[in-house]
């Protein structure tokens, strides 16, 4: 298969590197940020692979950025991406303990997590920013990487990075005691667990990351039962010496979630 040009203007066109496509393999989702090591796009877009018609599918206001967009796996389709914060300041800007997940679809952005950093907390809210946000095969229901304002503010080294999910419970509105809380359309919890200090040549990890859904309904385990859900991630170990060992794990989730 020959290769087919489909943008020219004179700016960046960043794909993220999962789920992009929309279902019916007629539109790529990108956005514009200058490089990939740069959070400054202000809009999320779409080319026609077939026209090269690019639309514009979100445009972020009041100062924030958007970025890193994955496409649902069915029709029509919606939109996630990262969310910077609006009117960033000194004490908020964008980090990657302060962002979020919305959803686009219509044109119109919903939060995909709520956030409350406020003590007692609220079940099914984060504690900061979430981040490469991936649908399940069958579209319900959303994974992430996450880190943790909270601890973030205590010491910026147990602020480590973890895999989460976003599952369509119930909405999550925690009572605002900070200008910075906000609510969210999917509720959202941790499957990773990690250690500042992991023991050397044990199965404990200080980084969750680079997680995907398992199967397109799961997997079947030895004993024939099927998996419904599940999550594989890869998690940073330390051998019996204390080198860094990257290894492959798995979470299978209650089928109630």
């Amino acid at each position: 298969m020959s290769e087919k040009q489909i943008t020219f203007a004179a700016r960046q066109h960043q794909l993220t590197n999962i789920n992009v496509w929309t279902a019916d393999s007629q539109w790529l989702a990108f956005d514009v940020r200058p490089s990939g090591a740069s959070f400054t796009s202000q809009t999320i877009e779409r080319v026609n692979v077939l026209t090269g018609d690019i639309e514009v599918l979100y445009q972020a206001r009041d100062g924030a950025h958007v970025g890193v967009v994955t496409v649902s796996p069915d029709l029509p389709p919606r939109y996630v991406c990262i969310h910077g914060p609006e009117h960033p300041d000194a004490s908020w800007q964008y980090d990657f303990h302060h962002r979020r997940g919305v959803i686009v679809e219509n044109g119109a952005a919903v939060n995909l997590d709520a956030c409350d950093i406020t003590p007692p907390f609220t079940p099914g809210a984060l504690r900061g920013g979430s981040h490469v946000h991936v649908f399940s095969p069958d579209g319900s229901r959303l994974s992430f990487t996450y880190n943790d304002h909270v601890m973030h503010e205590r010491d910026s080294r147990l602020d480590l990075r973890n895999v989460g999910i976003a599952v369509p419970l119930r909405a999550v509105t925690p009572v605002k005691q900070h200008p910075r809380e906000y609510d969210g359309t999917y509720f959202c919890l941790l499957v990773s667990r990690t250690h500042a200090a992991p023991q050397p040549g044990s199965d404990q990890i200080n980084r969750a990351y680079e997680e995907c859904w398992v199967g397109e309904r799961g997997y079947q385990k030895p004993d024939g039962r099927w998996q419904r859900w599940a999550i594989a991630f890869i998690g940073d170990t330390l051998t019996a010496q204390g080198e860094k060992r990257p290894e492959v794990f798995i979470v299978d989730l209650p089928d109630e979630l």
